[in-house]
């Protein structure tokens, strides 16, 4: 018979690479789980068990600040959607008129950042004219018309300058005129001050937040129907939930002087705090209020708040306006929060497993009772280095007496293995070898080469 003639080199190199293309394809759609044998072993466990203890020491103790303190099993949720509703109450007096609600609070409408005045310089009688502008205005000071630009607008001055040099409101001074709302503020202005009786302002704070991601909600209102906000003002501890607060009070916990402030004005922080471990009971969600000046007090240049309105009216059929320059404390309500609950992966650790699957992906180990030598038996049996017990299972014979490399002769006595219970009869189950084939040992018997030994060499490197 003639000899097969040889492929050559270019047929053969393209056929493995057509076998190397159907291996790959093939390999693709291939579905690969993890599979968890249980050794039921009580040396083992103990090794098993320690390690995991270890492992929750390490986390524990020297990251006990980022686990127990921050709580990092918890997932968490910031910046909660909040509402700020405010009320201000009560009448002051100043140096001509009683003062109200209406004329002291900017604006009306009750929003989180709001000011109540406290001093004003009131300029009256403003008309559409020409006057001397302010000594203020950078250039405005002259000795005659030649140093007055007609037509000259200064962004910063009160008009547009008419070219003329004129004497001043007061002293020997003279400024060049301008033409606009006369007179000037600086010219004709009345200090009044109102924070005589504003210490006792009282200042409703009504706060609602909302956390969407775990559906909590909360108020600091206390919850009663007997007229309780009518009567009370608020206590860190014994009227957490009355957020009724009066001015005075608020400007001292933030460390500042009251008729210092209501002269030169201010901004003060109400920060409210809702930092709350959801896991807990809700009345365990309280507000925490705290108060800061918020404005650099210490910087000469912006130091101070203040701004100003005017309220127009007519006279004799010309228009004419008050200008009023108000200095005040402006309240900002500021709301933080962190809403925490426990996290989902601890949640999903609880949750039942599918018994089916359980049934196909666990199998169980069992070990002799009492048996002195069963210990690298049984890790081997885990890492597949075991060798097959006599029996119609095994397909190596005569390994069991060679178990400790090649060339020795020493044998390993086991006593005859016990059955494993088993859950369900599709399961898997695997006994320690023995001398003989027990009846729980390679029952099912799925496929030859789940009860082959790999490497008889095994059991020496352990």
């Amino acid at each position: 018979m003639a000899a097969a003639e040889p492929k050559s080199p270019a047929a053969a190199g393209a056929a493995a690479a057509r076998r190397l293309a159907r291996g790959c394809w093939s390999a693709f759609w291939d579905y690969e789980t993890p599979k968890v044998i249980v050794v039921k072993n009580r040396r083992l466990g103990i090794v098993y068990r320690t390690v995991q203890l270890l492992i929750l020491l390490y986390f524990v103790c020297p990251h006990r600040y980022v686990f127990i303190v921050q709580k990092s099993y918890q997932d968490s949720e910031t910046g909660p959607e909040s509402s700020v509703i405010t009320k201000v109450k009560g009448l002051t007096l100043s140096e001509h008129k009683v003062w109200d609600v209406e004329e002291y609070v900017k604006p009306p409408e009750g929003g989180s950042v709001f000011s109540i005045i406290t001093r004003i310089e009131v300029t009256s009688f403003q008309t559409l004219g020409t006057c001397a502008e302010s000594m203020r205005v950078r250039n405005a000071t002259c000795d005659s018309d030649e140093d007055c630009v007609a037509g000259q607008l200064d962004m910063l001055g009160n008009g547009l300058r008419t070219g003329r040099c004129v004497p001043y409101y007061h002293g020997p001074s003279k400024t060049c005129e301008v033409s606009g709302w006369c007179p000037v503020e600086d010219g004709a202005s009345v200090s009044q001050f109102l924070g005589k009786m504003a210490p006792n302002f009282t200042i409703l704070i009504k706060n609602s937040i909302h956390y969407p991601k775990f559906q909590f909600s909360k108020g600091n209102i206390e919850n009663r129907k007997d007229g309780y906000l009518r009567h009370c003002t608020f206590h860190e501890v014994s009227d957490l939930y009355c957020p009724i607060f009066k001015l005075g009070y608020i400007v001292e916990q933030a460390g500042e002087n009251f008729t210092e402030l209501a002269h030169t004005g201010g901004v003060i922080g109400v920060i409210i705090n809702w930092d709350c471990d959801l896991d807990l009971s809700a009345s365990m969600c309280n507000p925490k209020y705290s108060f800061r000046r918020l404005d650099p007090k210490h910087i000469p240049a912006s130091s101070g708040y203040n701004f100003r309105f005017a309220k127009y009216y007519r006279i004799n059929g010309s228009s004419t306006r008050t200008l009023i320059k108000a200095y005040g404390i402006r309240i900002d309500v500021i709301v933080h929060g962190q809403g925490s609950f426990l996290c989902d992966w601890i949640l999903l650790t609880f949750m039942n497993k599918n018994k089916v699957y359980s049934h196909k992906k666990f199998d169980k180990v069992c070990t002799p009772r009492h048996s002195s030598g069963s210990w690298p038996v049984i890790l081997a049996l885990v890492l597949g280095q075991a060798p097959p017990p006599p029996g119609p299972c095994s397909t190596l014979p005569g390994l069991a007496g060679q178990l400790w490399g090649e060339g020795q002769s020493q044998v390993l006595a086991v006593p005859p293995p016990r059955p494993c219970p088993t859950s369900a009869p599709s399961e898997q189950m695997v006994d320690a070898p023995g001398g003989g084939a027990g009846p729980g040992l390679c029952a099912s018997e799925p496929s030859q080469q789940d009860c082959t030994l790999t490497d008889a060499r095994g059991l020496a490197q352990l």
